[in-house]
């Protein structure tokens, strides 16, 4: 052993170790491989073989220099060398004394390096360090009586040194699960007090996690041991069972379940896979847990309708028609594809199922479509809901790793239909959400593709599904959210909103005859409803593009003839609109009124919008202020629709003097454009002809005329651009009370098209071209300037009279 008294020279040296704290009294092996450390080792004296070692701030330096290296090392002897085949050295080392790198002073071929002792800096022996030496020896014994790396003669070394600054040194050396940093804080702590509370610390840290892991290991040692008991009881049992001649049950399970999948008549991939899970389960014994699952898979398999479809039947075209006609007014060009598709499975009876995705608003039939559709073709009718649904494992299924997995919605939907056929509706297909789990519309494109669903692979089931027999539809009041590529997979169909005629249709033949019933009234007996009563319903109690809050009022009223009956009064009650006024109390809109009270003032003018739930109208108001070339826009307004509002701005103060307008109103005056119900988002640029109209109005003093809405996109020169859902702006401008109707020319085609006649009564349609015909047809007449009068002294504008417009 090297003598302590060793005096530590001024320049030393350096061998830089990674990952490696060497502690004085502490005897280190180390592997040297570096060019410059055997270089170092090489030059040694057979006297005098001292150096420094040092810890690398950075292990994967390779090549370190000053600042790679912490400041603090340790003074150490090299004992012994020994060389290696593969070229290494291995030095036997022994730290000696704590030292202080002062300054690099060179290189090559090895680090040298001024250095200075660090002595321990003792303090006063009292009895709290005493204490604190004690406490430091005892968590050590405990330590290595639990840690299997730790030899026992450690417990008695520690117990037989004396000095406070050696003892932590041993104890520092001899602890492996100390980190790098821990080691090094400790050797660069000087201060022997400071030192023994550092590592009565970590003594603590290190003896907490031993305790930890011991009863985790009794609490495994425990569960194997009941687990092996259990399993020698149950060999018993069935060596008793098997001597009193008793059934063996599992044996019995297993033999239905294959008789299951013989008669299954699956795929052969899914009858291979089913015989290697029976041959795996006759191997377990029933207490295990992998054998509920593999029996849970072996029932899934055998469950589902492999070749079981809904039956041979002869398609029946014009009953087919009939049912859907029975169920459903209007939806022509529904009806019509569904018919098609009907005549070429008569004439090609092995064709793929269609992909058909119905579009729009809530309550005009598109859940209730696809049953009449299965109805019609005598089919079983499974329905899911993929609003919210965010997780791929939905669609696909669960892995049979996981505890409880299941086979995805769509597996479940056909073995509840117990066919392979059935009518599918995925309901809410634009509200599908993605997050971390995986998006389940990427899961939903190899479902809805007829050239791949042949052969869908469910994680769960793990073996091809055919799904080209099931008709799916699909049903979303946006078709934007939905992505491209799934988009691009569906036939989409769009349906539009409901006329007032067609909801009185629909109330008399369906929604009446149907509460009455639900409520136990007798139609035509107790209670009867006049159309007029019907239309004061739809007038003044709903405003919506289908009919789901006309049956809620509808239903309401039968409520009240119910109640009447239970409180003994038997008369009929025939609901006209006097009726409706006294049971739904005040009427909740007031379309009409509301319109003419809005655009009396100039500055307010009134477009077409397109929602979700079907068209409506908004009102566009400018007002203007003293100022100058400030343009204000709200209403919680899209990048679109506000680049709309500045075209507008420009295009009228291009042409303000066509319209006696002051050239020069934006330099004096600020505009202030609102497009009220402020927390709606509102955007796209179909407003533009209504706020050029707006504009004209507030800065000419000419009112719009009663009753006039538009719709359509302008351009800077002028020129109005043709915009979408125009079927559903009329009708919304219909349901609103609007009698006039301002299109771009360009959606001519989409009016004669997708509108009958009957729909266009009491609305007149002026399709435009340019912004100058749109200001013609909404912006009241000019009063002529009365002789004598200056411009400040003229009379107010007068509206134009709001008598029924001609019909086109």
């Amino acid at each position: 052993m090297a003598d302590k008294r060793t005096t530590v020279p001024d320049t030393l040296p350096i061998l830089p170790v990674r990952d490696t704290v060497l502690f004085p009294g502490a005897i280190l092996p180390l592997t040297v491989g570096r060019e410059s450390s055997l270089a170092l080792v090489s030059s040694l004296v057979e006297e005098e073989k001292y150096l420094g070692v040092v810890a690398q701030l950075d292990p994967r330096i390779e090549d370190p220099a000053a600042a790679d290296l912490h400041k603090v090392g340790t003074f150490a002897k090299v004992h012994k060398t020994v060389k290696m085949p593969n070229g290494n050295v291995v030095i036997f080392l022994e730290g000696i004394q704590r030292i202080q790198v002062m300054e690099l002073i060179g290189l090559r071929p090895f680090l040298q390096a001024q250095v200075e002792a660090l002595p321990d800096v003792q303090g006063e022996q009292d009895n709290e360090l005493e204490a604190l030496q004690r406490n430091a020896q005892d968590l050590f014994r405990d330590v290595v009586s639990r840690s299997p790396q730790l030899s026992d003669d450690l417990q008695t070394a520690a117990s037989n040194i004396d000095d406070t600054g050696r003892l932590t040194d041993f104890v520092s050396g001899n602890l492996p699960s100390l980190s790098t940093l821990v080691r090094q804080e400790l050797l660069e702590t000087s201060n022997v007090r400071k030192r023994l509370e550092t590592l009565i610390r970590e003594l603590s840290k290190e003896l907490e996690v031993l305790e930890l892991r011991s009863k985790i290991h009794e609490q495994v040692q425990e569960q194997v041991s009941q687990n092996q008991r259990e399993y020698l009881l149950r060999e018993q049992m069935k060596a008793i069972q098997k001597e009193l001649g008793e059934v063996d049950d599992s044996a019995q399970e297993i033999d239905e379940l294959r008789k299951k999948v013989e008669e299954a008549q699956m795929t052969a991939e899914a009858k291979k896979e089913c015989d290697r899970e029976l041959k795996r389960l006759a191997k377990m014994t029933p207490a295990s847990a992998e054998y509920m699952v593999t029996r849970t898979y072996l029932e899934w398999m055998t469950s589902l309708p492999w070749s079981k479809s809904s039956g041979s039947a002869e398609i029946d075209i014009p009953k087919a028609q009939t049912i859907l006609n029975e169920d459903h007014y209007d939806l022509e060009k529904v009806k019509e594809r569904i018919l098609d598709y009907l005549a070429v499975k008569k004439l090609q009876p092995g064709m793929k199922g269609p992909i058909l995705c119905f579009v729009g608003p809530p309550g005009v039939g598109k859940t209730s479509l696809g049953k009449s559709i299965a109805r019609a073709l005598g089919r079983k009718f499974v329905r899911i809901s993929l609003g919210g649904m965010h997780d791929e494992a939905e669609i696909r299924g669960h892995r049979r790793t996981y505890i409880g997995a299941l086979p995805g919605q769509i597996i479940q939907g056909i073995r509840r239909a117990e066919t392979n056929d059935p009518v599918f509706m995925l309901d809410e297909v634009d509200k599908l959400g993605r997050d971390f789990r995986g998006d389940p519309s990427a899961a939903l494109m190899e479902v809805l593709d007829p050239e791949q669903n042949a052969s869908f692979r469910d994680h769960y089931l793990d073996v091809p599904f055919d799904l080209s027999k099931v008709l799916f539809i699909a049903t979303a009041n946006m078709i934007d959210p939905v992505p491209e590529p799934l988009r691009d997979r569906m036939e989409i169909i769009e349906l539009a909103g409901y006329t007032e005629i067609e909801k009185v249709h629909i109330a008399n033949k369906y929604l009446v005859p149907k509460q009455a019933s639900e409520h136990g009234l007798k139609m035509g007996a107790q209670i009867e409803f006049t159309d007029d009563g019907l239309r004061e319903i739809i007038h003044s109690y709903t405003r919506e593009a289908g009919v789901r809050s006309l049956e809620r009022e509808i239903a309401t009223l039968i409520r009240k003839q119910a109640r009447r009956i239970a409180e003994g009064k038997m008369d009929k009650l025939t609901v006209t609109p006097e009726m409706v006024h006294e049971a739904l109390g005040v009427p909740k809109f007031r379309a009409e009124r509301e319109v003419e009270e809005r655009v009396k003032k100039p500055g307010v003018s009134v477009g077409l919008v397109w929602t979700p739930a079907g068209g409506d109208i908004v009102f566009i108001e400018a007002s203007r202020m003293r100022g100058g070339k400030q343009f204000t826009m709200t209403g919680h307004l899209g990048e679109v629709m506000q680049e709309s509002m500045t075209a507008a701005l420009t295009w009228v103060r291009a042409n303000a003097e066509r319209y006696d307008i002051d050239p020069d109103f934006f330099r004096k005056q600020d505009i202030h454009i609102h497009v009220p119900s402020g927390a709606v988002p509102k955007d796209g640029p179909s407003a533009g002809v209504a706020m050029v109209t707006a504009l004209v109005s507030l800065l000419s003093g000419r009112p719009i005329r009663p009753r006039v809405a538009m719709t359509g996109e302008l351009s800077l020169t002028g020129v109005v651009l043709p915009v979408g859902g125009i079927k559903e702006k009329v009708l919304g401008a219909k349901r609103a009370g609007i009698r006039e109707v301002i299109l771009p020319a360009e959606n001519e085609p989409n009016v004669i098209e997708d509108l009958q006649p009957h729909v266009l009564d009491g609305v007149e349609i002026h399709f435009v071209s340019t912004v100058d015909q749109a200001l013609e047809f909404a912006l009241s007449k000019p009063v002529p300037p009365a002789v004598g009068l200056k411009k400040e002294q003229l009379p107010p504008v007068t509206p134009a009279p709001a008598g029924p417009p001609p019909v086109h």
